[in-house]
């Protein structure tokens, strides 16, 4: 993705039912092992290759997913549809789109011509994200969870945060130190600078939600809500807090240095500060080349005028000039 995912809906032509009966024809049981879903990929003859590293992946890529939701049975086999730029899944979503998933038909698609955006550097990190979503959904057994513990939890199962998340979240905070959970959700749906945001914001949150409440808390949390609970209840009820007074906390602890310190060493600044350096020494250069270039066309015309005459060396009245 991406960095922005809409809401789950279906494809818009048959053909998502195709494959849906495709995946089905390839039969509902899970992984031998129980532990991890099993995929089926559906892919045109230009995207195989990217089919076949996926159709390749070991039990252990999709095992964080499985211990952050807490699901014992993944359930039937997910569809993992990769889909050329070209094609309607592609040409229906923003450009900055690049995987979605629908979690109750246990559907992804994944767009691999834009995979490197933001917050998925590669193929496999967006799969696992995807996948992410497709089982929070079935722990949540149809309950609603908000965006950005859908989000957060999803990229805490797919990969480890790196300094462009850090350089992201400072930026975040630092242009809004109370910005409220319900704002980070809204902002899932502005422009591509508000997404990255609210992906780095989601990700801290629940990256401190995991290490004050326990790395199954995320499990904890989707086991109720699938009982039944609303998710605040739910939260309360696996973390011993509400929501706002996590969210309270959460804010005040964003001290200095957790505010600047990722900027200050990003490498993104670095390279900024660098092209910025450059930028001021080139407008300095090309200042000094002017004067110069200046200089030496005055010089040339003095040097070719012609010499003043006698009436001019005396004035225009005969008389010397006086100086």
């Amino acid at each position: 993705m991406r960095p922005q995912r809409p809401r789950s809906r279906p494809l818009p032509s048959r053909a998502h039912w195709l494959l849906v009966g495709l995946a089905l024809a390839g039969g509902l049981r899970a992984s031998a092992a129980g532990e991890v879903p099993r995929l089926v990929v559906q892919a045109p003859p230009e995207l195989r290759a990217s089919a076949s590293r996926l159709e390749r992946l070991g039990p252990e890529a999709l095992e964080p997913a499985m211990r952050r939701t807490g699901l014992a049975d993944p359930g039937p086999p997910i569809l993992v549809v990769l889909a050329p730029e070209a094609s309607p899944a592609a040409r229906a979503r923003p450009a900055w789109v690049a995987g979605y998933a629908q979690g109750a038909n246990g559907v992804v698609v994944l767009l691999p011509a834009r995979v490197g955006r933001y917050p998925d550097a590669d193929l496999l990190s967006l799969l696992q994200h995807e996948v992410a979503h497709v089982l929070i959904a079935r722990a949540a057994r149809g309950g609603e969870v908000p965006r950005w513990f859908d989000e957060g939890l999803a990229m805490a199962s797919s990969r480890a945060t790196g300094l462009g998340d850090r350089a992201r979240l400072a930026l975040a905070v630092l242009s809004d130190s109370r910005l409220p959970l319900a704002r980070i959700d809204a902002a899932f749906a502005g422009g591509t600078a508000e997404v990255e945001s609210a992906y780095a914001l989601a990700r801290d949150v629940v990256r401190e939600l995991l290490a004050r409440h326990g790395e199954d808390v995320g499990a904890r949390i989707l086991a109720r809500v699938a009982r039944g609970e609303r998710f605040a209840h739910a939260f309360r009820g696996a973390t011993g807090e509400t929501v706002g007074d996590f969210e309270r906390r959460y804010w005040r602890e964003r001290s200095f240095w957790d505010r600047w310190l990722p900027i200050l060493t990003s490498s993104v600044l670095l390279w900024g500060g660098i092209a910025t350096l450059a930028l001021l020494a080139f407008r300095r250069r090309r200042a000094r080349d002017l004067a110069t270039y200046q200089r030496w066309e005055e010089e040339e015309r003095l040097r070719l005028a012609p010499p003043p005459s006698a009436e001019q060396e005396s004035g225009g009245n005969g008389s010397p000039r006086s100086h």
